[in-house]
């Protein structure tokens, strides 16, 4: 079995696919927008779809990315602007403090801290932030075992 995040933008599928390759140097391995689906295809008949009718062609239906060792879905969804990402985090491990400083002060550019990085018990760095897209960031330091 597994388990994989899809994460919806809301008509911000690309912009945030550019932010994500430049902040964490993630991969596109697939990108599928709505005006590729086949003619009569389920997503051109569906009442729900980007502003709450007929999707636009040029915004993403469906994507695959990968950031590290992860595989991470995402589209356009209904495109209604604004997206939610309530209760839910992605946590981020890195290697080196270096690391993690480099890639909170990425994911933090237009979006808000929520806690800094700080020394803890568990980690040499730890901090959470929410991105300028409304995805939530746990980043941490692998400690050696």
């Amino acid at each position: 079995m597994k388990v994989q995040s899809y994460l919806s933008f809301e008509g911000r599928c690309d912009e945030a696919l550019g932010f994500y390759k430049k902040a964490l140097g993630a991969e596109v391995t697939q990108l599928m927008r709505y005006e590729e689906a086949p003619a009569g295809a389920p997503s051109e008949n569906a009442e729900a779809g980007c502003a709450g009718g007929m999707p636009q062609p040029d915004k993403v239906m469906h994507a695959v990315f990968r950031i590290g060792e992860t595989e991470l879905m995402a589209s356009d969804g209904g495109c209604s602007g604004k997206a939610e990402f309530k209760g839910v985090m992605l946590a981020l491990t890195a290697n080196t403090d270096t690391e993690v400083v480099k890639w909170f002060n990425a994911l933090a550019e237009g979006g808000q801290v929520m806690q800094p990085l700080i020394p803890t018990f568990f980690t040499s760095n730890f901090g959470m932030l929410t991105d300028r897209f409304g995805v939530g960031w746990l980043l941490v330091v692998a400690q050696p075992t």
